[in-house]
């Protein structure tokens, strides 16, 4: 029982008990300080609003907080409330500027609660997390993250929608005190009054008319001064593909671009990019809310790799973004979770068509041949040649086509959408495009009823980008343009093709089949029911249609716990939720006539046409 206490003979102590000792771990130390400043800022805030909570059993605890009698004390205790509030995310994710404003936050709360509640527990308390601060500081060494002006406006209506809603709080705190019965019209009044400094209609008793106004002010002081600070910082905007490095990618696509089907969407030029010591390799990415988002496999030789990633992971750290990768291959993804100890999660498979074995023969092409040659007696052609072999005034066509007929108001796509359409140095990218002369057609696209975007895929292969178009036109316009892609393929020295991703496709592959266990088929049940809004069968049917071969995909991931976080970045990525503040004049730009996305990789929506299609075929 002694030596298990004392050690070994050595002398030495028990490593669970010097890390007692020693106190928290720095790794746990942003962390633990980010909870705690949490949690005073929420006492704060009820000691400065609720009379009665200073005097309940928890008074010992509000001592830590700076002054809770008077009116001015209880104003400031719902600004530090605030601030320590606002604070607290920074400080977990260990930001520099979140550490510098708690040291000062600390003494001066201290300060001012001695100086207005003359207690000794408030000071030593706030001197013991200044000292676990400056102890610690090597572990806030975040860099800040992209920011614009947007911040400040964005700061504006949060506070401004936060400080009304407390305010309301503060007003109906003191209901002895209210003299006479205001509605709510009066108190909403007396709130914005009350934020602006001014008396507004609801009067009480006593000096709580004092407390009430000094904490409307405070929160309205608040509101003025944090949305001028973010007005007035330092912008660091979001990292973009600058000439050099976008020269650099393509020399390493010219390279090694056929080894991964996405390769060529590194290319977006609202990507930053990160290369390996030696210059062989680079991953591309875009920070959004906080995660570092890389899409596809790393660019360039396999072999240095490894030294890309690591940069990858080292700017992470440098800004406490939590890293994750989306759509990688199987060798990608072994090669991050290899390197960075990341974990993956498979996404579902990517449709890939070898030339040589596509053929419209047979009984399972039986669908799509009969769509196909309806379309053509019905007058449709079709045309698949390279940007760089298209007029100028034919590529303004396209451009202006492709954008009234998106479905969208934004513009969806990001791991596996290029996000422009006939750009000079895309020579190399293929455009499908379907025509049809009606007589009195006043459309300003002339005869052009529909288009497919491809991207290189090395040397011998091609990936669809987009496929958009007009909704007046007969159903099976996709598959008239695929076909006619795969078909023209060979005389482009196409080889594959990369068509649409199927989210989740093995699970609805293997639940359907016989013997499926309860727990697959339940799955799929799911995502069967999920397909009424998100059409995650659908796009498979879709894709099946062409007798493709399924590629995995996955996601890299740090913890399981980041997955909703990197859940919420990959939709605002794509272009399913958009934070971005609504365009005033938006219905300018005309109507959107379908919603479906037109994009045909991660977007998990099929054309809008789908299901009339599905329809004909079965009529057929």
């Amino acid at each position: 029982m002694s030596s298990r206490i004392d050690g070994d003979k050595s002398g030495q102590v028990p490593s669970g008990v010097r890390r007692f000792f020693r106190g928290p771990r720095p790794e746990s130390v942003p962390t633990l300080v980010g909870t705690a400043v949490t949690v005073v800022g929420l006492l704060d805030v009820a000691a400065g609003v609720f009379p009665r909570f200073r005097h309940s059993r928890i008074h010992a605890l509000t001592e830590v907080l700076p002054g809770s009698l008077g009116p001015f004390a209880a104003a400031l205790s719902i600004s530090a409330g605030v601030l320590l509030l606002l604070l607290a995310h920074g400080l977990k994710r260990r930001k520099r500027r979140a550490w510098r404003a708690a040291v000062v936050l600390l003494p001066a709360g201290a300060v001012a609660q001695f100086t207005y509640r003359h207690s000794v527990i408030g000071v030593v308390i706030a001197a013991l997390l200044l000292a676990l601060l400056v102890r610690h500081h090597g572990e806030f060494k975040a860099l800040p993250d992209p920011r614009s002006r947007w911040k400040a406006l964005a700061n504006f209506v949060l506070m401004s929608a936060g400080s009304i809603g407390l305010g309301l709080v503060i007003v109906n705190s003191h209901p002895g005190r209210v003299v006479g019965h205001p509605g709510i019209y009066e108190q909403i009044t007396h709130v914005v009054y009350g934020l602006f400094g001014f008396e507004g209609p609801v009067d009480y008793a006593g000096r709580v008319s004092w407390t009430v106004g000094y904490s409307l002010g405070a929160l309205g002081l608040l509101t003025a001064l944090t949305t001028i600070y973010l007005a007035l910082r330092p912008e660091h905007p979001a990292a973009r593909l600058t000439v050099d490095d976008e020269g650099k990618l393509r020399e390493l696509l010219a390279k090694h671009g056929g080894r991964d089907s996405l390769g060529h969407f590194a290319l977006r030029r609202d990507k930053a990019v990160v290369f390996s010591p030696s210059g062989k390799a680079a991953v591309t990415y875009r920070v959004i809310s906080g995660v570092m988002l890389a899409s596809g496999d790393p660019i360039g030789d396999v072999e240095a790799w490894p030294g890309a990633i690591e940069r990858f992971m080292a700017e992470a750290k440098a800004h406490s973004w939590t890293p994750a990768v989306v759509g990688c291959s199987e060798t990608g993804g072994e090669v991050w979770t290899r390197e960075t100890g990341l974990d993956a999660l498979e996404l579902g498979d990517e449709a890939i068509v070898d030339v040589k074995d596509f053929s419209l023969t047979g009984r399972p092409m039986r669908n799509v041949r009969q769509m196909v040659k309806r379309i053509e007696r019905n007058g449709y052609t079709t045309k698949v040649r390279r940007v760089a072999d298209l007029t100028e005034e034919e590529l303004e066509q396209v451009r202006g086509a492709a954008e009234a007929w998106r479905g969208t108001d934004t513009e969806r796509g990001f791991s596996m959408a290029l996000g422009r359409v006939g750009d000079p140095d895309d020579g190399d990218c293929i455009i499908a495009t379907a025509h049809r002369t009606e007589e009195g057609d006043t459309s300003p696209f002339g005869d052009l009823k529909a288009i497919q975007h491809f991207v290189p895929w090395g040397k011998d292969g091609m990936s669809l980008e987009l496929m958009r178009r007009d909704r007046a036109a007969d159903p099976g316009m996709n598959e008239l343009l695929i076909v006619a892609s795969l078909e023209a393929a060979p005389a482009l020295a196409i080889e594959h093709v990369s068509l649409n991703f199927a989210m989740f496709r093995s699970a609805l592959a293997r639940g359907e089949r016989i013997g499926a266990g309860p727990v697959l088929r339940a799955w799929r049940s799911l995502l069967v029911f999920l397909s009424r809004w998100f059409q995650i069968e659908s796009l498979y049917k879709f894709n099946a249609k062409f007798r493709p071969r399924w590629e995995p995909r996955f996601m890299v991931y740090r913890t399981t716990r980041d997955l909703p976080r990197i859940g919420f970045a990959v939709m605002q990525a794509e272009g399913f939720v958009t934070l971005a503040l609504p365009r005033l004049f938006a219905g300018r730009r005309g109507p959107r006539p379908e919603r479906a996305c037109a994009h045909a990789h991660l977007s998990t929506a099929v054309p809008a046409q789908a299901k009339a299609e599905q329809r004909e075929v079965r009529a057929a």
